[in-house]
């Protein structure tokens, strides 16, 4: 969907990427304005008596099986609901003061509130007959609002998608009233949630929220009882939405690891939907799982966490690990993400991941980020260069949200302080890196990546390559930034700024010349920066950590001017002892 990686495609086992391989994002102008009133229009038709008729049916009796949650709870945040307490990522509402009809909290403590994934937290800290009566009172603050009204905030496709599983699973927490007439509307709203999904899913574009609707359409024929008939419909659209919406190296079109993450994870729970009947998960859905893993791995750094691309928070390896091993599949980490775009270069302890490819398609509202060429680097489970994240669900200012979503929060180069691609308000990206040129070869022990992209090339006559050595040994990570005249204008010379952001905990000294740093970390060995070609500053920066807490941090920047002949910056960051 976003660029044409099915080109030109080399062998798999061939060591490398032939040179001058060229990834091109398909300028498709965003969703057109019929498109954004269609979508309007259809979310405003779920509010109307045609959409309520069209949800009934028959009140089922029972649920048909119980699956378990393959995806462990977070303790702490369950403890603090025992408490009285909602907590997501820093953020806290108290349990007494909720109401699902006007819920003044970020978007993404609301979608936590709203998908039931609160119910997982709860179940892993205590006893059902202590975490049961909780469980319920907030399922009946929850149906007192959206159980019988249809509305967005409650009724969205892919918050249905999720929370027709979580309901299953924890069934003994929701479900163990004797109050029957609060019984019966948990389960008669669970079978209109998934009349909804019916109507729904097909409507929805290849992304995440289609594939968990249509998971959400396949879970509820498996576990509701009188919708069996749906499930074969259900597998028909889950095909065609993965293949649309995996990359054929098995990353997520939106090109966010944590959308990759959270597609894992729903194939998992559908897989614990089909093991709760005793019916075989469909070999369609095993082979998506089987590409779609490694390219999850492919993205984690030396912690076992996720990386941050594309607005994502650093996921800790503990949640990845779990999805993992609830997918069933195992496989190595994906190094070289033809489509998906991610590089993987590995020595010793030492891990390094690279975007190298176009920004995901301008129809793609994700919050993405204008990061083509940045890269974040690891060795054994400290993180030594990073990208500043991504606010997430967080409850960060929007202009702060806004600002990491930046080049400039990204450890690459920046023109003019300006972003390589635009970044547009309702959270889609706008017009910049067309073209990414890309050569990957290893040889006499070091990995070789060299990449350049045409972002800058319309506003100041500059192509940006980047060449990036890894050793044999993983001590030494060798760089050069490198700005070529391109483009149809010629180039006046611009302003410049390469920046490395340094992960939290690592302390920066500056040698006496200006042109290196020594970089301690705390319960690691130390690492040299030097740079040639330009001086180095030392400026403050921020980190966004595994709870969206800000973390302050430092970064390294080499600025300069550029000539209009184009200019070259080294880099060397050296392992000490």
């Amino acid at each position: 969907m976003t660029h044409a990686g099915r080109i030109d495609m080399p062998d798999e086992s061939r060591d490398g990427i032939d040179k001058g391989r060229r990834l091109i994002r398909l300028d498709d102008g965003g969703l057109s304005l019929s498109e954004r009133l269609a979508t309007r229009f259809r979310h405003m038709l779920w509010r109307t008596p045609l959409h309520r008729l069209r949800l009934r049916g028959k009140f089922p009796l029972k649920l048909l099986a119980v699956p378990g949650d393959p995806i462990p709870g977070d303790r702490t945040r369950g403890t603090a609901l025992l408490e009285g307490r909602a907590l997501y990522h820093g953020q806290e509402t108290r349990l007494a003061d909720l109401d699902f009809a006007t819920l003044n909290v970020s978007p993404g403590l609301a979608d936590y509130l709203q998908s039931f994934e609160w119910l997982r937290d709860l179940a892993s800290a205590g006893p059902r007959e202590e975490t049961a009566p909780i469980a319920e009172k907030l399922m009946r603050n929850w149906l007192e609002t959206h159980g019988g009204k249809v509305a967005e905030a409650g009724w969205r496709t892919e918050m249905w998608g999720h929370r027709i599983f979580l309901w299953a699973s924890y069934a003994p927490l929701i479900l163990s009233s004797a109050d029957l007439v609060y019984r019966s509307a948990v389960l008669n709203t669970l079978a209109r949630g998934a009349r909804h999904l019916d109507r729904a899913a097909p409507k929805e574009p290849p992304g995440l929220t289609q594939v968990r609707a249509w998971a959400g359409v396949i879970g509820a024929g498996l576990l509701v009882q009188g919708g069996e008939s749906r499930v074969a419909r259900g597998e028909v659209g889950l095909e065609r939405s993965l293949s649309q919406t995996l990359t054929a190296d098995g990353g997520i079109i939106c090109r966010s690891p944590v959308a990759q993450l959270a597609l894992v994870e729903t194939l998992a729970m559908l897989r614990s939907a089909y093991d709760s009947r005793g019916i075989a998960f469909p070999a369609a859905f095993s082979s998506a799982l089987s590409f779609a893993v490694p390219a999850l791995l492919g993205v984690t750094l030396g912690d076992g966490g996720l990386s941050s691309w594309q607005g994502g928070p650093p996921v800790p390896g503990r949640r990845i690990a779990a999805a993992i091993e609830a997918s069933g599949q195992r496989g190595l980490p994906l190094r070289k993400a033809r489509d998906w775009g991610y590089h993987r270069m590995t020595a010793g302890d030492t891990v390094l991941v690279v975007d190298a490819a176009p920004p995901p398609s301008m129809r793609l509202e994700t919050g993405g980020c204008a990061s083509t060429l940045a890269f974040e680097l690891s060795h054994g489970p400290h993180r030594i260069v990073v990208n500043c994240g991504g606010a997430g669900g967080s409850a960060l200012p929007g202009n702060f949200a806004q600002g990491l979503r930046t080049t400039a929060a990204h450890s690459t180069l920046t023109i003019g302080d300006s972003n390589s691609t635009a970044l547009n308000a309702d959270g889609s990206l706008g017009r910049g890196v067309v073209e990414v040129e890309l050569n990957r070869r290893e040889r006499n022990g070091i990995a070789r990546l060299e990449a350049s992209h045409d972002g800058y090339v319309p506003r100041f006559g500059f192509v940006h390559r980047r060449q990036l050595g890894l050793s044999e040994d993983g001590d030494e990570l060798r760089g050069e930034d490198v700005l070529l005249p391109g483009g149809r204008h010629k180039s006046e010379g611009a302003a410049f700024a390469i920046r490395f952001h340094l992960g939290a905990g690592v302390e920066v000294s500056p040698t006496a010349d200006n042109m290196g740093a020594l970089l301690r970390v705390e319960g690691g060995p130390a690492w040299h920066f030097r740079c040639r070609g330009t001086g180095l500053m030392i400026d403050d920066s921020v980190w966004i950590d595994e709870k969206s807490r800000l973390c302050k941090t430092k970064q390294l920047v080499l600025a300069g001017e550029s000539s209009p002949g184009g200019t070259t910056i080294g880099w060397l960051f050296r392992r000490a002892g």
